[in-house]
């Protein structure tokens, strides 16, 4: 026994039983390493070094359930805390082959190659595991780069010769593998025994877990349902079992049009469906990101112009779901913001289908964001107002006193053809003819334009500007601080100024941004001719 904490002391192994063959050349690196994971609850692993690596190393190990004991000449702050806590063991002083025993595992951890050297050489002699952080050629055993979802886990190895690379794979896999994939390992390990006596075969339990991954159960528990989960599984288990095979509608926000703006849960989903009824709003760079294998069923509207009724739309969600497909029924931005999203939900939910939202960021954030417009501002607006104008019947419709307000930000939503009446009306409601506007077209994508101007010409811009859909309005005092903040793109259009006039915008951002009324002689003599020869290949769907 060891005499200091009471740990078994394995007996020590003879070098020439334990010392593998190693050829004298680097072929021995060729062979594949062997993947395993180890049980190291209640059983003794020596971590040499008291730094920031060292604790880093130490974190995982207890959390594993071992028992950790460091040794160094001092603790770093991390480590000494857990000292104090006694939480591991700690061995002051210099290297020694004596702090191995009774170790299953060490890892060298200092920044020092001779120690580390030092640690392999002895485990090696003692028939210990030894891993030298960043030293494969001296590692016996290798730590992989992990993925875990509570019980389960994935482990990438590239055998010590690329690290970064299994960093980079374990990073993509972190984005594509859900949190609630531990919630269903733990829901099947607790029911293992039930399933394999309902299911003694091995092909018989193969079918049953390929119908319960791709049922329902992994959906509700990504929803947060684990009580419904479990009573899924239980009717899956029952002598005469429910099918597992309803399918299920996802509403899923597909942004303004860059695929880097998605979430995460959108770009799951997309590579789960079976069918994708998308806007005509959704970019093509999003739709590839989709399985290339699923039936893609374009469901596009346009202001004034609606090639699906959303009638038609409900039809193609039940008829799908019905047929045990999972349906995604993407909407360009957000599936809330005049997006019609909550009527199609309460269709699915009239007629029984599984449904779940997710987000997208909306028109009025990315193209805010991507031409460089604060929303809000505290020197120039304190409210902020999600408007739509597709038609004569919603601009008749609006609260136009309250829109005409100052210090405040109009996003106005499919506002391309409906200019002339929504100045007309700001004009008659008292807001200011000077008010500076930014039209965004196709915002956040390759072919992004900011056309700035003022109320009191902005048809005008727009028209010899050829300003087509998708394109969203901002107005207010923070669209004249594009010309400044912009970063993304072509610098924005500026109307052409009078030399008598202040250039456009006023460069202090700490008062009010001028508002320059533009030549009317003039109006479009800045238009950039490199983006109008491609605007025939441009999208036109307006965007949400």
């Amino acid at each position: 026994m060891d005499s200091t904490k009471g740990h078994f002391r394995r007996r020590q192994a003879e070098p020439s039983v334990n010392a593998p063959f190693l050829p004298a050349n680097d072929t021995a690196m060729t062979a594949p390493l062997f993947p395993l994971f180890i049980d190291l609850r209640g059983r003794t692993v020596l971590v040499v070094g008291g730094g920031p690596v060292a604790a880093r190393k130490v974190s995982p190990l207890l959390a594993a359930g071992a028992r950790v004991r460091v040794g160094a000449p001092v603790l770093g702050t991390t480590l000494r805390a857990l000292f104090d806590e006694q939480r591991i063991e700690y061995l002051a002083g210099e290297f020694e082959a004596d702090w191995l025993a009774g170790a299953w595992l060490a890892i060298a951890a200092t920044d020092d190659d001779t120690v580390n050297r030092a640690v392999a050489a002895a485990g090696e002699l003692q028939g210990t595991w030894v891993n030298v952080v960043d030293d494969a050629t001296a590692s016996s055993v290798h730590m992989p780069a992990r993925i875990e979802r509570g019980p389960l886990q994935v482990a990438i190895s590239s055998g010590g010769g690329a690290p970064m690379l299994a960093r980079h794979l374990r990073e993509r896999l972190e984005t594509e593998l859900d949190e609630s994939l531990g919630d269903l390992a733990e829901l099947l390990a607790k029911a293992r025994g039930r399933i394999r006596a309902r299911y003694p075969r091995l092909d018989e339990r193969r079918r049953f877990f390929d119908e319960v991954l791709s049922g329902p159960i992994p959906g509700l528990l990504r929803q947060g349902q684990k009580d419904e989960a479990a009573r899924a599984l239980d009717a899956a288990l029952a002598p005469t079992p429910k099918s597992l095979k309803p399918g299920s509608v996802a509403l899923v926000g597909a942004g303004p049009g860059d695929p880097g703006l998605l979430t995460l849960r959108a770009l799951r989903l997309l590579n789960q469906a079976d069918v994708i009824l998308h806007d005509r709003l959704v970019s093509r760079d999003v739709l590839q990101l989709a399985r290339r294998d699923a039936e893609f069923i374009e469901v596009g509207k346009q202001a004034e112009r609606h090639h699906t009724t959303q009638e038609r739309i409900h039809e193609l969600m039940l008829e799908h779901a019905r047929a045990g497909k999972r349906v995604v029924r993407l909407k360009g931005g957000d599936p809330f913001v005049f997006g019609r999203g909550g009527e199609e939900l309460e269709f699915l939910r009239a007629h029984g289908v599984r449904f779940e939202v997710v987000p997208g960021i909306t028109a009025a954030l990315a193209c805010a964001a991507y031409a460089g417009i604060p929303l809000t501002h505290r020197d120039h607006a304190q409210s902020v107002r999600l408007v739509t104008a597709h038609c004569k019947q919603s601009l008749d419709e609006l609260d136009w006193p309250a829109l005409a307000q100052e210090r405040q930000t109009l996003a106005v939503y499919m506002g391309v053809a409906g200019l002339d009446g929504l100045r007309a009306q700001l004009l008659a409601h008292g807001r200011a003819a000077s008010t500076p506007f930014a039209l965004v077209e196709n915002g956040s994508r390759r072919e992004q334009r900011v056309v700035l101007g003022t109320l009191d010409d902005l048809p005008e811009r727009a028209t010899a500007e050829g300003v087509h859909s998708p394109a969203l309005l901002i107005l207010g005092e923070v669209a004249a601080l594009a010309s400044q903040l912009h970063w993304f793109g072509d610098a924005p259009l500026l109307p052409h100024v009078q030399k008598a006039e202040t250039p456009w915008p006023s460069t202090k951002t700490s008062s009010t941004p001028s508002a320059i009324r533009p030549s009317s002689s003039s109006t479009g003599s800045r238009r950039n001719t490199s983006r109008s020869t491609s605007r025939s290949n441009r999208s036109t769907p307006a965007v949400r």
